[in-house]
Parts: C-alpha cells; structure tokens; sequence
C-alpha cells in the first residue's frame, strides 16, 4: 500500500483557503500513485479552533466543507481520503474527527477518544469524546484509524496519569485487527518533544506489531508553532519515511503489512538537530505564519544595540525578508555611544533602514509636565534621586509611544523583543517596551537568546544572510537596558545562568523555592528574592503581546496564574 502524509499549513477558520491547501495536496498524493492519504486533524478547521467552536454555524460549515473536499477529490483520485473536521451530534455536541471518503463517499468517521485538557488543549471545553475503535481496509490492508492523543497519551508532555483509567485506543485499534496505524495529528512544537515523539512513536509500533504513522500540522496559529516531521515508524519501531520540519510536504511511504523489519530504514531527521536550529526555524515560521495569517505585511522593531532587539531583527528578516522590516534606534542621555554604533552595524548587516530617532525631547516635555504635578503632590521632581523608577520607566514610555505611532503610521505590526528571563522577574515596562503586537522571544530565556544568536552567526547561509548578521560587540558586551547612568542588568538581576536555572524551574516544573534552591546550588536568599518577583509580576505578563510558545511552559493560554493572590511558600 502507497500511504501519502500530507503535512499542511492551515489557516484556523479559512475553509475555503484550507480546502485549497487540502486538494492540492491530495493531486499530488495521487500523482505519486498514493493509495490512502491523511491529512492532519481538524485539517478542515486548522488547529486550535478554540471558542470558533462555539460559534453559532462553525461547525456545520467545517462538515460541509469536509464533504465538499471529498467530492472534489473523488473527481480525480479513488484513494481513500482521511482528514479531520469537527462534526456536531444530535444532542448539539462536537467531536473531533476523522471522514474516511472514496471516490467521493464517506466511508467511516472516527472520533477521537482521548481529549487532552492540559497546558495549552482545551478539548474537554469543545469536544465529547469517542468510545469506539474504527478500522477500515485499503487495498487489502486493515488501517487502524486515531487522532493525536490517542496515541500520544500524555507522555510526551508528561501528562500520562490523566489516562491511567481510560481504555488505550492503540491497543483497541491493534485487537480490531489493524495493520497499519494512521494518526492525523495537530501536535505543538516543544523543545524537546521531538524525541519524545520518536520514542513513543516507536514503542507503539513494537509493542503492538503495527505499522504506525503520524501525520502533523505544520506552521503557526497564534502563539503555537507545528513542526510537521510526520513519520512512518515499522512493526520493529524503526523510521521508513519521514518529512520536513516547518515546511509542507507530501511524504510517500510504501508498506507492505506483511514485513516487520524494513530493508532501507533511515534516521529520524528530528533527532539530529541541535536545539537552537529548531528554535530558529520555529520562531521564524511563527513570526511569517502570525504577520501572513493576521494580515500584517510588514515589521517594525526598535534596535538598542543590544541581543534582544538583534535576535529579534535577524529572526525578522529571515521571516519575512529585509524589504518588509524597519528597524529605529532611539538614544537617550544614558544611551552608551557603542549602542548606536551596534544597532547601525545590525541594520547594516541585516539590510533594513534604521532612523534615529532621540527621545531627549518628548521625555523633557513629559517631564515639564510631571514635575509641577508631582511636587504638588509632595513628590520630588524626574531625576531629583537615584533609582528612579518613574524616570526609567517613562523613557521606555516614550519608546513605545513613538513605535506605536510608526505602527499606526505605517500598517507595520511592531515587534516586542523582551525575554523570558526578564518577562518572568517585570524587568521590562508596561505601555514601554512591552508594547507591540508580536512577543517573538517570550519563550527563550537569556541564555537561550544568546545562543540563537551564536547559531546564527555560525549558520548565516542557512539562515539566509550573506554574512553573520549579529554584531560581535553585540554578544560579547554586558547587558543592559541603559535608563540610568553606568547601569548594567546584573545591578538588579543575579547572573542570568542562576536566573534563567530559576525561572526554567519556577515556570516548567513548577518547583518550590526550597527545592530550587537544593537542587540548582543557589543562595536560598536570591531564590526567594525571584520566586517573588515572578508572582507579583503575573499582572504585567496578562498584558503582553501574543509570544510564541516553544518550550513546555510559556507566559500564554497555557499557564493560568491568578494575579490577586496571597500563596507564600
């Protein structure tokens, strides 16, 4: 049997636009002589749908259009054709499921068994769950039809006690008497969750003596990025066939149900690339898949001269090419000479335009305006002592302000290019530097930017820069937000190798400061001093700009701490 993996980039809500994606991918399939192709779940819809699926006619249009590919599709092709739509019930509830169309029939509907409710998937919210295996014979072989977490199970998330009472739809599937196991899937990329993926991929083929293979969605929508990589693993858990990582494609694979162990295996592309490389990749199909799908065709950012802003540019360009970005320094008093020079070089590098513009002005207007009010009130003046966080803050202010006002001049989105380190402890400005419509580096610690931009130096052709487009005063100079005189980050913040061990186990394991402390070798004190300030800064990070999510835990839809609480440890 020819099996087509047709790994698509849908836009969540476009029926028309996925449909489009959906044929022409099947004529390839069938050009390519496939005899089953699948397509991802909710490949209809796009994942996630979220409260789409609430909406009054949604679900009725995505079954509709899911017939409507199938007839179109049984014009030309008598493959049997698997996709994923959401279909509604008698009662007025929803599944997510799989059609299974030949020559423009249906033939079966699966729905999907496990509902993972969990970080980011709210499938308990929308779906009612199925309780039936579905098998379907193709050309003489039985295939076993399942949806994402019905195989997964949690355990590439480390959610598997949430299934420790439910029947395993694998195992259901194998004594149905399947062959060949076939997984449309919408899964998030996860640093990290590629071998996960490979390793249980691998143990459902041996333990149940199938072929398995799973199909992924590929692209971005909204904070969440999908790798693609969909593979086809043999009944002795080894790699037949295998696609790209963020990118469409079509992968042809021919199985044959009869042999366990295949002549011409090949490694696992997932499991060879370093975790900057797929970082890179991700953000950048974040970034092009969140400006495309939202209708934004050009960026604007400011550049500091610092690593943030310098990731975030080169992240920028390479999505969406340097015609399509702008980048604007805008020095203060405080601002070092080197800062400008670094933030031309970058500009330079990168080819975008870079105006100045000085801040010196409109802060002395706030500021005419601010003293009287504030000695009025008893207060002393803008400057008067030292730290000042009103001073520090207003000039972030006025950056935000006049990026704003280019966005809203231009049609551009502007780029926040905070950090997790930072977005995690408040070390950034409400309405200042926090303002912007695209969080690109919410999710990457200090460390991990530093890194990102070492990589792409190294592998500036892959990235598509005719040299290192990164500065290496850039990298090499001490952080620092420069809103008061000689500051450096390390005034307020401990080292970012302690800071960011913190916050990675604060946020993703969800670790107590006790235990942070004993295991990471930190100062008891110093750990304290950032678990507090990630719990009173919670306020500011539920008012950011969408990030894009690449590892376990992000400040987004799947972390929901409460702002007003008291819990001390």
């Amino acid at each position: 049997m020819r099996l087509a993996l047709c790994q698509l980039n849908p836009t969540v809500g476009d029926l028309a636009g996925n449909t489009r994606l959906a044929i022409d991918a099947i004529r390839k399939a069938h050009d390519q002589g496939a005899r089953l192709i699948a397509l991802p779940e909710l490949s209809i819809c796009g994942y996630p749908p979220r409260d789409l699926l609430l909406m009054e006619g949604f679900v009725g249009a995505c079954e509709r259009a899911a017939d409507e590919l199938g007839r179109e599709a049984g014009a030309f092709t008598d493959a049997t054709i698997v996709l994923g739509t959401p279909l509604g019930n008698p009662d007025g509830s929803t599944v997510n499921a799989l059609i299974a169309f030949r020559a423009g029939d249906r033939i079966a509907t699966y729905r999907k068994r496990l509902l993972p409710t969990y970080d980011v998937f709210d499938e308990d919210r929308y779906f009612e769950p199925g309780d039936e295996a579905c098998v379907i014979e193709v050309g003489g072989v039985r295939v076993g039809l399942a949806i994402c977490e019905d195989l997964w199970q949690g355990e590439d998330a480390g959610f598997k006690s949430r299934y420790a009472r439910c029947a395993d739809p694998v195992a259901a599937l194998a004594s149905a008497g399947a062959q060949v196991l076939v997984v449309p899937s919408a899964s998030p990329f996860v640093l990290g969750k590629g071998l996960r993926h490979h390793r249980v991929l691998a143990s459902r083929a041996e333990r149940h003596g199938l072929w398995v293979a799973s199909v992924n969605q590929v692209g971005g929508n909204d904070d969440l990025i999908f790798d693609g990589y969909s593979t086809v693993h043999a009944p002795n858990g080894r790699v037949t066939a295998a696609g790209p990582g963020f990118e469409p494609a079509v992968v042809i694979a021919d199985i044959d149900p009869r042999v366990r162990t295949p002549e011409r295996p090949i490694d696992d592309p997932r499991l060879a690339c370093e975790p900057e490389r797929l970082a890179f990749h991700a953000l950048r199909v974040g970034v092009r898949d969140y400006l495309r799908k939202t209708g934004f065709a050009e960026a604007v950012l400011g550049l500091s001269g610092g690593i943030d802003s310098a990731v975030t540019g080169a992240i920028a360009v390479a999505a969406l090419g340097a015609d399509r970005v702008v980048g604007v320094a805008m020095p203060s008093v405080y601002s070092s000479s080197h800062s400008i020079e670094d933030a031309n070089d970058l500009a330079e590098r990168l080819g975008i335009p870079c105006p100045i513009a000085p801040i010196g002005e409109p802060l002395e207007g706030f500021q005419r305006a601010l003293d009287p009010l504030f000695a009025e009130l008893g207060h002393g003046a803008i400057g008067a002592s030292r730290p000042d966080v009103a001073e520090e803050n207003l000039q972030s202010r006025v950056r935000g302000a006049l990026m704003m006002a280019l966005s809203n001049r231009t049609g551009a989105i502007l780029l926040t290019t905070g950090n997790k380190s930072e977005l995690a402890v408040g070390y950034c400005t409400l309405y200042g530097d926090m303002n912007g419509g695209l969080a690109v580096l919410s999710d990457c610690t200090k460390q991990l930017v530093y890194a990102l931009a070492r990589w792409i130096n190294a592998h500036h052709a892959e990235c598509g820069f005719a040299r290192p487009p990164i500065p290496e005063r850039t990298i090499e100079k001490p952080p620092s937000a420069e809103l008061a005189p000689d500051q450096l980050d390390s005034d307020s913040l401990p080292a970012y190798e302690e800071l960011d061990a913190i916050v990675e186990r604060r946020i993703e394991r969800h670790q107590s400061a006790e235990t942070i402390a004993r295991e990471a070798g930190i100062d008891a004190a110093t750990v304290a001093r950032i678990v507090r300030l990630i719990d009173v800064n919670e306020y500011k990070r539920k008012q950011t700009a969408v990030g894009l999510k690449i590892t376990s835990v992000a400040f987004g839809p799947g972390r929901r701490m409460p702002i007003a609480q008291r819990w001390r440890e």
